[in-house]
């Protein structure tokens, strides 16, 4: 017997709403990389009081690794980083053009800390953080990914694992948030929903 359409629409509700439950009340214990984007007029980095990088409009972007990040989580950041639209087009709409469109530069610095949390004691603990060594290679792996699907002149580099001086103006301000757990909430429901719609077909 066929269920009727509002009956099936509720079940697929509930299935949905507890995917995305299941997935959410598990965020502070699943992988995900983190990347802070800035809309930058420029922007630049400075290492022992010589400057390492600098560029003009574009973005900053400040990135952290999980230590349970794969190569996956990178090529997400990557893709999203590259088309995240910030600018205004020639009409003057704004949130319309990606960096690639306007040919801007981005400046990328590797920043563990944003995976610190507080202990009882207000200080700092880097646990969730991808230890040094493994974290080189992503970043560069990362790195290499901007280029291959940019311009390799326009992507620059802070100093990883250095103390560095980071200079900006900001433009707006305008600072958003990429994380890596918006494309595996987004793959598994889209998974779900199609195994939903072959059930009732």
């Amino acid at each position: 017997m066929l269920l009727s359409p509002l009956i099936r629409l509720s079940k697929n509700l509930v299935v949905t709403t507890c995917i995305l439950f299941l997935l959410l009340a598990n965020t502070y214990t699943t992988s995900a990389m983190r990347i802070v984007i800035q809309r930058v007029k420029s922007a630049s980095v400075t290492v022992d009081q010589k400057q390492v990088s600098a560029i003009g409009p574009g973005t900053l972007a400040l990135v952290g690794l999980h230590h349970e990040d794969t190569e996956s989580d990178l090529q997400f950041c990557a893709n999203r980083l590259l088309k995240i639209k910030l600018w205004e087009n020639d009409n003057g709409a704004p949130w319309r053009q990606h960096i690639k469109q306007k040919g801007y530069e981005m400046l990328c610095v590797s920043q563990f800390t944003l995976y610190g949390t507080l202990s009882k004691k207000n200080q700092p603990d880097y646990k969730l953080a991808m230890k040094n060594v493994e974290a080189r290679e992503m970043y560069n792996k990362f790195l290499g990914m901007l280029r291959d699907d940019y311009e390799p002149s326009k992507i620059f580099d802070g100093k990883f694992g250095e103390m560095m001086d980071v200079g900006l103006v900001n433009d707006g301000p305008v600072t958003m948030v990429i994380d890596s757990r918006e494309g595996m909430i987004s793959t598994q429901t889209s998974s779900m929903s199609l195994s939903d719609s072959d059930k009732n077909t």
